[in-house]
């Protein structure tokens, strides 16, 4: 990977580290070092998108075409950190980078044919003020840095958040996200493949309620990607 002059010199006067590790990137390196990247827990579930233990989540619910994270997830691991980072530190452009490099790993297996638009799961006004930004919509950003697919904001909002999900149990992972969301804009999407993006699935509740909406368009199509699969499920 070419780099610039500039991107050296910034990296020369405030060196940046990997997430994972602490170790300092190289002016090509972008998040996580080399060595960390090699030691990811993939999932390599975009190699058979229609039949896994993500999309296993969604049958008989959405009408799912493909599901895929890139690792696997563990909450207090070190590849964890990515996602803390990410969501609790500030650091967005994380999102860019890791979507970015899922959908160069996804690409690889056509993950993305036959998709029209991107729709990050939303997160509500007063939890975005606070954060400074969607986790959700800068993966879908880096995602879109490759592929080329539109980012849908506006065709769903996340009306309601009473509590993290982090420590609930599977049948409260549900009740906290009932009529969390509510369609604003279905023309836009009617008879569209749609991808929607999540940070991380434990057990799909959040992705099952946006995408339900979206469903209200009428003839959707539902294609999922994450970056974290929850390695209890």
């Amino acid at each position: 990977m070419r780099t610039s002059f500039w991107a050296n010199l910034f990296d020369l006067i405030a060196p940046r580290t990997c997430t994972i590790c602490g170790r300092r990137l190289a002016a090509s390196e972008q998040t996580i070092c080399v060595v960390c990247h090699l030691h990811l827990p993939l999932t390599h579930l975009e190699a058979k998108p229609y039949d896994n233990v993500m999309a296993r989540l969604f049958w008989g619910i959405l009408p799912v075409e493909r599901a895929a994270a890139m690792f696997y997830y563990e909450p207090h691991s070190e590849v964890a950190r990515i996602i803390y980072d990410l969501k609790y530190h500030g650091q967005a452009d994380i999102g860019i980078d890791m979507g970015q490099m899922a959908a160069r790993q996804f690409a690889r297996s056509n993950f993305f044919e036959g998709i029209d638009a991107i729709v990050p799961v939303p997160l509500t006004r007063m939890r975005r003020w606070q954060r400074g930004y969607n986790q959700s919509e800068r993966i879908a950003r880096g995602v879109s840095l490759e592929t080329g697919l539109p980012v849908y904001t506006d065709v769903v909002k996340r009306q309601r958040f009473d509590k993290s999900q982090t420590k609930n149990s599977v049948w409260e992972r549900l009740d906290n996200v009932e009529g969390a969301f509510v369609l604003t804009d279905g023309s836009r999407i009617s008879g569209k493949h749609l991808l929607v993006v999540d940070d991380v699935v434990t057990t799909g509740a959040t992705i099952k309620a946006c995408a339900l909406q979206l469903c209200q368009a009428g003839d959707v199509k539902i294609s999922i990607l994450s970056l974290g699969l929850t390695k209890t499920i």
